[in-house]
């Protein structure tokens, strides 16, 4: 009788330990939720933009972004009219210009207005910014449950952010991050991220609908992949301040 206690007790020290082994740290899973979004090479995307404010009425533009790893970004509005050659740019080291085509000037943005809302949209420009969450966020795992990974990030200490916490929902299949809260100062929702339609293109996942809303201010914006191109062999040439001022 006790060596069936003792062969029970060592088999659910190993079941145990090994269900605590299939469960990633917190850390592992957000650095794989960045290398899954950022895999590609390189990426060149169409967009379509729809923007919603809170009485129903929509504005929509055009927009380029072309991506290279996982620190470089530049994103050009193609239309409307008054848009049209708008353009940001994100470096490494957290460098990023803006291009104003009505000021014919190139300008770097300030540490202290990278959280304004970029070109009436409902991102910021640290939101448009290539994401590198690992690097910014330390991560708690708040929850697991069948299909998906619920953390919670917190600004690394030196990190300035306009957010207080995210919590990130990640789907265990794949790592690949299907839905942000951001939250304010003051610890209140204040903007809500999803990703929709994630399929596989290539031997890359890639999420063909992200929505963005401003829960404060009852606005929204959607962007649609209308064509994407991966591996393309995009030059550095692209990413600099010199392309930004190109208006196509």
């Amino acid at each position: 009788m006790k060596k069936m206690a003792i062969t029970i007790t060592m088999l659910l020290i190993l079941v145990c330990g090994s269900i605590y082994a299939q469960t990633p740290t917190a850390e592992d899973i957000l650095k794989n939720a960045d290398a899954v979004v950022n895999a590609p090479q390189d990426q060149e995307i169409s967009l379509k933009m729809t923007l919603t404010d809170k009485g129903g009425n929509e504005k929509i533009r055009e927009m380029k972004m072309y991506q290279k790893g996982d620190e470089m970004r530049l994103v050009r509005f193609l239309s409307p009219a008054d848009q049209k050659g708008v353009s940001f740019l994100s470096l490494p080291d957290d460098v990023q210009y803006l291009y104003l085509p009505a000021f014919h000037k190139v300008r770097r943005i300030a540490s202290h207005i990278k959280n304004d809302n970029f070109a009436g949209t409902d991102f910021s420009y640290d939101d448009m910014s290539a994401s590198k969450y690992a690097e910014e966020y330390n991560a708690t795992l708040l929850e697991k449950t069948d299909s998906l990974y619920i953390l919670e990030l917190i600004p690394k200490q030196g990190v300035e952010k306009s957010y207080s916490k995210l919590k990130m929902w990640v789907r265990q299949d794949n790592f690949y991050p299907v839905k942000l809260e951001f939250y304010d100062n003051n610890s209140f929702l204040w903007k809500l991220f999803e990703s929709r339609n994630i399929k596989k293109n290539g031997k890359y996942w890639i999420a063909s609908e992200a929505e963005m809303t401003d829960l404060k201010k009852q606005h929204s914006t959607k962007m649609i992949i209308e064509k994407i191109e991966l591996d393309k062999g995009l030059s550095d040439d692209i990413f600099t301040k010199r392309n930004l001022k190109r208006v196509k």
